[in-house]
């Protein structure tokens, strides 16, 4: 048993932040050994943003890692708490979602998820199973186990009732339902980002409360996006969508600053610490290209999501592209009118980016071409005709303009 012990944590701790506590997750795990029975992993979802990134996959991976050493993992969709709102980060009330957008939402994740998860080992359940059935008094005697002002010890909440800033009720409520899900489930361990690790613990504090042997927490870290700077987000355009095609994502990972890579390595792949440590220090010693070691980081990924054989053609696309400045086999074209055209709107209106703000950003870092000239304003005025415009580093489409 001590062999396997070590070998189960080891995986668990590869990439982690938080651990609390170690001793209890040991604890668990031996009588796991002992008993037959797999550890019940609860992590919980608001299904607010659909589209899943590489970011959401850090968390996603451990949850895998649990399942491959035998663990059954609750995938806890808050279709009900997602109506509410979670305000974490934030200076001010998110709106809350109607159960039509989140079920919607909810769906999509699903679809998305069991890229990485084995849906034979995953049990995806909604707390609205358990909140819709709750009665006034329910709701009062959860409330009544934890106080006002351990509450607003969160820091978001702290700094917004330091402002003077408005905290809505059904707030103060949200961080007791996320722990009563961990009651509801019988959460062994419950896995979360860094910026839930205050619910993570209240889940502790009211398990107690139920008369639960208190969920062992393990936090992960927030990765950064392309630009190595900031978390990894849709709204940033700084994102790798695991439903984007193969070229896309490539292209997009050979653009990280190869200080990041490692983490992504670690992070996002099954290779070994050693083996990842080993090509570092290759690069560093200059047997080994960052360049190289970093095509070998986006294939890797692509075909997780794709196949080899797609890595491999997304690859080959890349060198296509970016070491003999050619343009893609294939090429976008989107029909668009003759005259002047807002880029931002029509960015947006056609799927180019996912807002207005995204292109305008884009713009102004004179990081879009037409035609291989700059573009240096958001309007332009375009006569009937074809015209290649590069958005970014490695995105090419055709306006074809009557």
């Amino acid at each position: 048993m001590e062999k396997e012990l070590k070998k189960a944590l080891e995986l668990i701790k590869r990439g982690i932040v938080d651990l609390i506590e170690e001793e209890e997750l040991i604890k668990k795990l031996k009588r796991s050994y002992q008993e037959g029975r797999p550890l019940r992993i609860k992590a919980g979802f608001d299904p607010t943003a659909p589209d899943l990134h590489l970011g959401h996959t850090v968390l996603l991976r451990k949850l895998k890692h649990f399942q491959d050493l035998g663990h059954e993992v609750c995938f806890l969709i808050g279709d009900f708490t997602a109506m509410i709102g979670d305000p974490t980060g934030r200076s001010e009330t998110r709106p809350a979602l109607t159960k039509e957008q989140v079920l919607e939402n909810a769906k999509t994740y699903k679809e998305q998820v069991f890229k990485i998860l084995d849906p034979l080992k995953t049990r995806v359940v909604f707390n609205s199973e358990w909140f819709s059935r709750m009665t006034a008094e329910d709701i009062i005697r959860l409330c009544a186990k934890y106080t006002v002002a351990r509450i607003l010890e969160r820091e978001d909440f702290k700094k917004r009732f330091e402002g003077g800033l408005p905290i809505a009720v059904h707030e103060l409520i949200y961080p007791l339902f996320q722990a009563y899900d961990s009651v509801a489930i019988k959460a062994d361990i419950e896995l979360g980002g860094t910026d839930q690790l205050f619910n993570l613990l209240i889940g502790r504090d009211i398990q107690r409360e139920y008369g639960q042997e208190p969920q062992v927490i393990i936090t992960l870290p927030l990765l950064e996006g392309l630009d190595g700077v900031q978390k990894m987000s849709k709204s940033l355009g700084n994102y790798v969508g695991i439903m984007e095609p193969p070229q896309e994502m490539f292209g997009k990972l050979m653009s990280i600053p190869d200080s990041l890579m490692w983490k992504y390595y670690e992070l996002l792949t099954d290779l070994s610490l050693e083996e990842i440590q080993e090509m570092k220090r290759a690069v560093e010693e200059g047997s080994f290209h960052p360049k190289e070691a970093k095509k070998r980081l986006a294939r890797t990924i692509v075909a997780q999501y794709h196949s080899e054989a797609l890595a491999q053609k997304a690859e080959e696309e890349f060198e296509r592209i970016f070491s003999k400045r050619e343009l893609p086999e294939k090429v976008e074209a989107f029909e668009v009118p003759a005259g002047k055209l807002y880029l931002p709107r029509i960015f947006k209106e056609l799927g180019i980016t996912s807002s207005t703000s995204e292109a305008r950003r884009l713009i102004s870092q004179k990081a879009v071409d037409i035609n291989k000239n700059p573009v240096t304003t958001e309007e332009l005025e375009l006569t009937p005709g074809e015209y290649i415009l590069k958005i970014g580093k490695k995105r090419f489409i055709k306006f074809v303009v009557k």
